[in-house]
């Protein structure tokens, strides 16, 4: 693991001698892309991250957000991309563990698991769907053993990702503000490390996932093990209730190298350590490797030595390993020693915050032309094309996946997967929804653009429950950072969701940035995945089942914006066209709208229209509730289109309402408070979906038909082989 050769002149400049080779390992981790941010700390800084809710502490890996009553949230979200491309089961299962660490390091309980996964094509690559079974495993089986449910998340193929695998987990907690943990050390505490023991599994594991793929490096991929994962959740819980913890952080990338300079750096202290005191797995470790191990379900605590024998006691009770490994100093260094000799003493602000780069971007040459549109032949009959759509991998039913996790342990879930939103119920009476989206599609077309419809996407999942947007957290992933092009798109992104969450004030409360994300074939499209954590103060929408006579309104206007949807690229293999954009003020509009509807309890069921557009929307209500619906076209809100537009356009803000005839009135009367574009487009009854354009039928498929295509074919594609 090397440092490039400007940083290593740097670091001699830094510290005036040479380096020992246990320092240079120690930076090497430290510096990296992945440790280090150094390619976008820089840029991050522009999205707001105070609010009202936010709580900040120092050293904390998760977002908190106060939800009242002397309660709080905690959030976080990681990416095991690389790891999960080259071992998916062990893969995607650390990468769990490790949200999950973030969770509790700040010293709340984590009660709610969240995936986005992302795969190759699955309909015709072998190896695609090998990556894609075992990481759905890894997952479900780390999630399963810990009693954490997994309530939500999103899986999407793309050629993009062809032998590649995106495993990001976003990680939910809960727990009472007096028991936060406030980050202090005083000179002379003791440094523990606790859990699991430290091995060679995952040696130099961020500076593998500072790079391009290019080697199967398995030593570089973590080994999990969620059952000492769960005796580390108990313990820490003990301890904190015990009052034992001065400051605490998890070891991930970097593993100790990061954990101790990290510690270090934020409080303001030194810390002085001995690479013998670490409990390893294998007896013949060399201290470099110690150092930079990402061996998984391990802690790092500060404590004193009054409290450490109670510290101790809790660690036998659960019968894990903890080893005392260094104290407290005041010289700010990062003092290692390995039989009474030093073998590295390195400032910790040198160690922890590597250089920024101002990295050179510019526009992409593919855009110039990309969002040209393209007209596509006008059929009579879009039946056929919509049960393609409904077999298709990214619109075919998930349940193949979710059905997997269990996301009822806990008895916290209100809302399971497979809806809008995932909903928790909090002990102060109030309910969390969350929910991840992404749409790489989009954004390739249009970075900006795209990356503001996958927040606003979110932001309409949790309000179809009732909530309102109080926090976010965004995954921002790339390739390189180096090509101009590629962090073009990345600023870009990055510009648009500042744009939104400063003009709905939603502060950004936690990220995570993933570079160096390439394929044999190049690089990914941009992959924004953002998470909205929405707050219901009184109860959740409670969605009743559809009848026969009920009827549909449609909140927001579909557009000419076919660029980047599953019909455009999936029936007719066309990338391009005019992305969807979201209009700021009408999006407000249809939210605060959608959220008082709820909250008057006049209606049914709330549904937001997204991937697949209208059509599929109002095929998911029929299906889920196994009832027929008639749709008029001219009835849609929005400018005069074609009929392929209005069925699978996939314009933002638009929402779909299902009420009972005799509170039509009622509901029009509030929506016309809220200046809002909105019609009632349609009746349910009978048993099939049908789309009318001038009173002709133009789709018409029965429910049953398309039930049974929408809910196998994800399954069928997975085990056929």
């Amino acid at each position: 693991m090397n440092l490039e050769s400007h940083e290593l002149e740097e670091l001699k400049s830094k510290i005036g001698r040479e380096p020992t080779s246990t320092e240079l390992q120690i930076v090497a981790a430290e510096w990296s892309e992945h440790c280090s941010y150094k390619s976008s700390k820089k840029h991050l800084k522009m999205l707001p991250m105070d609010g009202p809710l936010v709580i900040k502490e120092k050293g904390y890996d998760s977002g908190v957000l106060d939800v009242g009553d002397g309660y709080v949230i905690t959030a976080h979200i990681e990416s095991h991309n690389h790891p999960s491309a080259v071992e998916p089961y062990g893969g995607a299962a650390t990468g769990v563990g490790g949200v999950i660490r973030d969770i509790l390091s700040a010293g709340t309980r984590p009660i709610a698991l969240l995936d986005g996964l992302r795969f190759g094509d699955i309909e015709k690559d072998q190896h695609a769907k090998w990556l894609f079974k075992n990481a759905v495993t890894g997952i479900a089986d780390y999630g399963n053993c810990l009693g954490i449910p997994t309530v939500g998340g999103e899986v999407e193929f793309d050629e993009c990702y062809t032998n590649y695998a995106m495993v990001d987990v976003a990680a939910i907690g809960f727990g009472k503000k007096e028991n936060l943990i406030k980050n202090h050390a005083k000179k002379g505490d003791l440094v523990v490390l606790l859990g699991g023991a430290t091995g060679r599994d995952g040696i130099g594991g961020s500076q593998f996932a500072s790079d391009s793929l290019e080697s199967e490096d398995r030593s570089a991929v973590q080994i999990p093990d969620p059952f000492i994962e769960k005796l580390i959740i108990e313990a820490i819980l003990e301890a904190r209730n015990e009052k034992l913890i001065h400051a605490m952080k998890d070891l991930g990338g970097g593993g100790l190298s990061c954990a101790v300079s990290e510690t270090a750096d934020s409080l303001d202290i030194g810390i002085e350590m001995d690479v013998d005191k670490v409990h390893t797995r294998e007896s013949d470790m060399h201290s470099d490797e110690i150092m930079i191990s990402e061996s998984q379900e391990r802690m790092l605590i500060v404590t004193d030595s009054e409290k450490l024998i109670k510290l101790q006691d809790i660690c036998k009770k659960f019968r894990i390993d903890c080893s005392v490994i260094g104290h407290v100093t005041f010289d700010n260094k990062m003092h290692v020693k390995k039989s009474g000799k030093t073998i590295a003493n390195i400032s910790t602000d040198i160690v922890a915050n590597a250089t920024l780069l101002d990295l050179p971007s510019k526009k992409p040459i593919y855009l110039e032309n990309i969002e040209n549109t393209k007209s596509f032949p006008l059929l009579s009959d879009y039946s056929e094309v919509m049960l393609i759509l409904l077999a298709s991998p990214n619109i075919a039913s998930k349940i193949w996946v979710y059905g997997q996790y269990d996301h009822e342990v806990g008895i916290r879930t209100v809302v399971k997967p497979g809806y809008d939103a995932s909903v928790l119920r909090l002990d102060n009476g109030k309910f969390l929804s969350i929910k991840i989206d992404g749409n790489p599609k989009q954004c390739y077309i249009n970075p900006r653009e795209g990356a503001i419809g996958c927040f606003e996407e979110a932001c309409r999942n949790v309000v179809c429950t009732g909530a309102k947007p109080i926090g976010m957290l965004d995954h921002l992933q790339f390739g390189n950072p180096k090509d101009p092009e590629i962090f073009w798109t990345f600023l870009e992104s990055l510009k648009g969701l500042t744009d939104f969450a400063k003009d709905f004030e939603i502060p950004c409360i936690g990220g995570k940035v993933s570079l160096y994300n390439e394929t044999p074939k190049g690089s990914i499209k941009p992959t924004p995945v953002i998470g909205v954590l929405g707050l219901i103060d009184k109860t959740p929408l409670r969605i009743q089942k559809i009848n026969s006579g009920d009827c549909l309104i449609m909140i927001g206007n579909t557009k000419d914006e076919l660029g980047g949807s599953e019909y455009s690229e999936y029936i007719h293999k066309f990338i391009g066209g005019k992305c969807p954009v979201v209009d700021f003020s009408d999006s407000k509009k249809n939210m605060n709208a959608v959220l008082e509807i709820i909250k008057t309890e006049l209606i049914k069921s709330a549904h937001d229209c997204s991937k697949g557009g209208l059509a599929v929307a109002v095929s998911e209500l029929c299906m889920t509730n196994l009832i027929g619906c008639t749709v008029s076209l001219e009835n849609v809100p929005g400018d005069k289109l074609d009929n392929d537009k209005i069925l699978f356009s996939e314009s933002h803000s638009r929402y779909l309402v299902t009420f009972e005839k005799k509170n039509l009135q009622n509901l029009e009367e509030l929506l016309k408070k809220h200046n809002v574009s909105f019609k009632t487009i349609g009746e349910f009854g009978g048993e099939s979906i049908q789309f009318t354009a001038d009173s002709k039928p133009i789709l018409d498929l029965s429910v049953d038909k398309a039930q049974k295509t929408w809910l196998n074919s994800l399954k069928e594609m997975v085990m056929h082989a």
